[in-house]
């Protein structure tokens, strides 16, 4: 339908150094299910930037949390028995995760500690957390993907509000990973990975969804994972398997496309900089973040705010 966007490069910004990787130690439960293989000894996501402009980052096969320096500094900063998939940290300085084996997961900025939120929603578990998202009033969107694809299409998004109740907003969606709203928040945008399509939902004023429906249709790769929004309301979406991040205007046109220099699993996004225009995306197949510079600051995160 669209010709073929302009193109930009990126760089790599930080690789996570050779003393946190785990070669060889990639659980076989992992393995079976599809999550990695023998060979894979890092795999990060979860982007996301702190008031000092700190990086955060996730090791879903391992269990760690890094926080990475402005000026490329990694720290390992906690290891626990997880699979931590998403991170967003909240205005009070708090850091959520989500957690595929544990559930919605909280981390002490300072003491380090990890403590279970929730485990469970109405006595049952869930299926496997992927990704998260703060909205202006500190509603947390966040996606039950587990294993779910188009022979099962039962992943779902839920909403925990400020007072910690959750409800479950959608359950029929093929693989939901990532999550996000638009500037104005009057629309969520869902990563339907396994359909390899961007599901959006009007939300309406009394905080409840309608209208769902395929936004944009893509092809190729694994299909979208992370999500990202400029200030302008533009969309981007990293295209696991693709190595490529596409931007998409608030109408799904697709205006750029954003290469990878490292391997093809570009995973996640973050806009952090000094002025919020780099853009930060994890390529979990390498073990790198990437930075390309955009013309348009990204729109400001809840721990921004």
């Amino acid at each position: 339908m669209f010709g073929a966007p302009p193109t930009l490069n990126t760089e790599i910004f930080i690789r996570i150094p050779d003393q946190f990787r785990k070669s060889g130690q990639l659980s076989e439960e992992r393995i079976q299910a599809g999550k990695g293989n023998i060979k894979t000894d890092s795999y990060i996501e979860g982007p996301s930037f702190d008031r000092n402009g700190n990086l955060y980052l996730v090791d879903i096969a391992f269990g760690l949390i890094f926080c990475v320096t402005p000026q490329g500094i990694v720290n390992l900063i906690a290891e626990y028995d997880g699979e931590p998939n998403g991170l967003k940290i909240h205005r009070d300085g708090r850091i959520f995760i989500t957690d595929h084996k544990k559930g919605l997961l909280l981390l002490d900025p300072i003491s380090k500690k990890i403590q279970t939120l929730n485990a469970r929603y109405k006595t049952e578990g869930f299926k496997g957390l992927n990704d998260l998202f703060f909205s202006k009033q500190g509603n947390l969107f966040f996606t039950d993907q587990g294993q779910t694809g188009m022979q099962d299409p039962s992943g779902r998004v839920f909403r925990r509000n400020a007072e910690g109740n959750i409800e479950c907003l959608m359950s029929n969606i093929p693989s939901p990973n990532g999550v996000v709203l638009n500037p104005n928040e009057s629309f969520l945008y869902v990563a339907a990975t396994r359909s390899n399509s961007i599901w959006r939902a009007m939300i309406l004023p009394d905080g409840s969804i309608t209208r769902a429906g395929i936004f944009i249709q893509m092809s190729g790769g694994s299909g979208p994972d992370g999500l990202a929004v400029d200030q302008a309301g533009n969309l981007f979406v990293a295209h696991a398997g693709f190595g490529a991040v596409w931007m998409f205007s608030p109408c799904g046109e697709p205006l750029l496309r954003i290469n990878s220099c490292a391997g093809s699993m570009t995973t996640n996004l973050a806009f952090g900089g000094k002025d919020n225009r780099d853009l930060y995306i994890t390529e979990s197949e390498t073990g790198s973040v990437l930075v390309a510079r955009m013309d348009i600051p990204g729109n400001p995160m809840f721990s921004h705010s």
